[in-house]
């Protein structure tokens, strides 16, 4: 088999003028045990940045949080000056103290304080894409993407997404600010976000599907395409994410050269209606 290129999924369009291959990389498992401070191995962090570059990958999403700010700098010391077409795209608004809950952070002020944090770690002057990473509850919503909309303005942000909202709350943001994409958690064994999936694909939205690998022994009609096509599980459940929606941009994450390869080479698998129609339950 030839090298698998991420280009073999497709291209998708973010926010209209940034033009990326429809199999992305989620750079959260390049840090510590976790997801707290540094890997195991900071060397093999950085060789699988490059790798999924050399492999055609030209989005990567990040977040301040990761780390936290390790993911960031592993990017920026990976892959600075960046190839031209490589769309870098992070996330702020959670803390992180320890092992336990990530604490949603929405003041205007914390958001604006790691916006600058995430440009001088990712050594770029303006971000790609910025992701508000959670609603705040004491915090008004109206407050959060107004402050990212101002950054906006101000030259600091090229397109605005969301992650972790429902559609009350995206219809919201949408009042305030154009809202280019939606991360939420989606996957073979949690569709909580089906219907924000569907709206994605009305209206041009991109949606990142997060823990988009998960429960692959629960989903028979999984394990069945993989032994027909002699791959694996994680591959058909990824190429099962490619043909629910021309919408969804994928970003499995690793900290490991050989599985990066394997989820990669997922984007040259064409699975049949059939076969789509049996994973997602319809028959």
């Amino acid at each position: 088999m030839s090298t698998p290129q991420a280009a073999a999924a497709g291209t998708i369009d973010v926010g209209g003028d940034l033009t990326v291959n429809r199999l992305g990389f989620g750079a959260m498992r390049i840090t510590g045990e976790y997801i707290l401070g540094e890997p195991k191995d900071r060397e093999e962090a950085k060789r699988v940045l490059r790798r999924a570059v050399e492999l055609g990958v030209n989005f990567i999403d990040t977040a301040d949080s990761y780390g936290p700010d390790v993911s960031e700098i592993l990017i920026a010391e990976a892959l600075h000056p960046y190839p031209e077409d490589l769309v870098i795209a992070t996330k702020g608004g959670l803390l992180r103290h320890g092992r336990g809950p990530w604490p949603p952070d929405g003041r205007p002020e914390h958001l604006r304080a790691a916006l600058d944090g995430s440009l001088r770690k990712l050594k770029l002057e303006q971000i790609p894409l910025y992701q508000f990473h959670r609603p705040d509850p004491k915090v008004p919503l109206a407050d959060s993407i107004g402050a990212l909309a101002e950054a906006k303005a101000q030259g600091k942000i090229r397109h605005i997404g969301v992650s972790n909202f429902s559609e009350e709350q995206l219809r919201a943001a949408q009042r305030i600010t154009p809202i280019v994409s939606i991360q939420n958690r989606y996957n073979v064994d949690d569709r909580h976000s089906e219907s924000l999936v569907d709206l994605c694909e009305q209206e041009r939205i991109v949606f990142l599907p997060w823990a988009p690998i998960s429960n692959l022994d629960g989903n028979p009609a999984v394990q069945q395409a993989a032994e027909k096509r002699g791959v694996t599980a994680y591959q058909i459940v990824l190429a099962w994410l490619l043909a629910r929606s021309p919408s969804i941009l994928p970003i499995p994450g690793t900290g490991s050269v050989s599985h990066l390869e394997e989820n990669v080479a997922a984007a040259e698998l064409e699975l049949t209606p059939a076969e789509v129609a049996a994973i997602s339950g319809l028959v």
